[in-house]
């Protein structure tokens, strides 16, 4: 099934030599990445940062990095937006070692949870809060023991829960996500 994929734009501001507001850019996306080939989600890189509170220069520039990567920057955050397409059955035969590799070509090998019983084969944990806004379509959030299917305009609060997203719709689900570095509490760190 072909992805959607529709253009939309990232607009960044900064500031002239007179301090006065500008736009700086206004273009699409510059990192896009497909995941796991034809079916997998598409990842648009929108913008990160690599300190709270963050550094603010007249003339802002996204930070280098080179390929994919799951989590924000160590005290940073992240901004994407994620297209997942409709889960197909090659889903559900996922091993453990494949669901690894999924998530090592998005930077992040160690934080695929995917075990035998598990309730997806791509469930994940990550120490970040994340806010997840569906703008396009419906998906499943699985949980290790709840799910619920979050609709456009529905916002999830992930913290730092292992989660897999499940699209049972039909058509594309597009998502924005904002990640914020975290650590976990005492009580989480060996849940």
């Amino acid at each position: 099934m072909k992805q959607s994929q529709k253009t939309f734009r990232r607009v960044v501001t900064g500031h002239d030599a007179d301090g006065k507001a500008i736009i700086i850019s206004d273009a699409p996306p510059v990192h896009t990445q497909l995941v796991g080939g034809p079916g997998g989600p598409t990842f648009f890189e929108i913008w990160h940062t690599v300190e709270t509170p963050v550094l603010i220069p007249a003339l802002p520039t996204l930070p280098d990095e080179t390929g994919l990567v799951l989590p924000p920057p160590k005290t940073g955050t992240r901004m994407r937006i994620i297209e997942f397409p409709p889960e197909g059955e090659e889903i559900k035969k996922l091993t453990g070692a494949d669901a690894a590799d999924k998530f090592k070509s998005m930077g992040d090998e160690k934080a695929s949870t995917s075990a035998a019983g598990a309730p997806h084969p791509l469930m994940h944990r990550t120490q970040t809060v994340d806010y997840g806004i569906v703008l396009e379509g419906e998906i499943t959030l699985v949980l290790d023991r709840a799910e619920t299917t979050i609709r456009t305009g529905d916002i999830v609060i992930q913290c730092g829960t292992n989660h897999a997203w499940a699209n049972r719709s039909g058509k594309i689900c597009r998502m924005a996500f904002i990640l914020i570095d975290g650590r976990f509490t005492d009580e989480l760190t060996n849940a």
